[in-house]
């Protein structure tokens, strides 16, 4: 279960305790079990810090402790701050990254649901960027996507999703019949899968851009346009 450790500090020398987080960071390569570390300010006190650092597990965090440069880095820590810091330890029970799960019903639900449906969560002024698009808007991408629809029966697989900042990555597999012209190429009844990353920036939680990388060469092969 992922761990979360909460240290609350009062420094009026951020910069030198800027500085020694950089030294930790370097003096840990390859050693360090942390994976995530975020530093606040409070608006109302601007000597008052607190830093949440993430680890895969209890067990982590406390091999991460151990490290003699993690001793010696909160010996310098102590040494900055107004007063001793304070730690809370907090085992996660709940972890909902909301554009992920938007994201990820929008794969799930993309063979399925009404196609106006589907755009409900996609902003009036939706940028879309497809290698195999001329047009990028909100009216191209609904076309694009009712000409995917008419064309094959198909369904997402989310394989895997990574969130950064306003953005979310959905590694994905798609599989599907091929019911309906395509590019010209009538339908072939044949089961045909496809791999692919989409990467989707978020406004207010709605979808407002997006990127499109596939395997659209592998696909035709498999509709027996291109040789194996």
């Amino acid at each position: 279960m992922t761990f979360v450790q909460l240290i609350d500090c009062r420094t009026s020398r951020f910069d030198e305790m800027n500085r020694l987080m950089d030294m930790w960071v370097e003096q840990t390569k390859g050693k360090r079990t942390a994976t995530h570390a975020l530093v606040g300010k409070d608006r109302s006190d601007a000597s008052h810090f607190v830093e949440i650092v993430e680890f895969p597990s209890y067990e982590e965090a406390m091999r991460n402790s151990n490290l003699p440069e993690t001793d010696e880095i909160f010996q310098g820590m102590v040494a900055l701050c107004d007063e001793m810091p304070t730690f809370t330890d907090l085992e996660v029970v709940r972890d909902e990254q909301l554009n992920c799960a938007t994201a990820r019903e929008w794969f799930e639900q993309a063979g399925t649901i009404e196609i106006d449906r589907m755009f409900d969560r996609v902003t009036e002024d939706y940028v879309e960027h497809d290698p195999s698009a001329e047009e990028t808007g909100l009216r191209a991408a609904r076309e694009e996507f009712a000409g995917w629809r008419q064309a094959f029966d198909f369904s997402f697989r989310v394989d895997d999703q990574i969130a950064q900042e306003d953005r979310v990555c959905t590694r994905w597999t798609w599989t599907a019949r091929h019911k309906g012209d395509y590019l010209g190429i009538p339908a072939t009844g044949e089961n045909v899968t496809m791999t692919g990353m989409t990467w989707q920036r978020f406004r207010d939680g709605m979808i407002c851009e997006g990127w499109w990388q596939y395997d659209r060469v592998g696909l035709m092969e498999q509709l027996g346009v291109l040789g194996e």
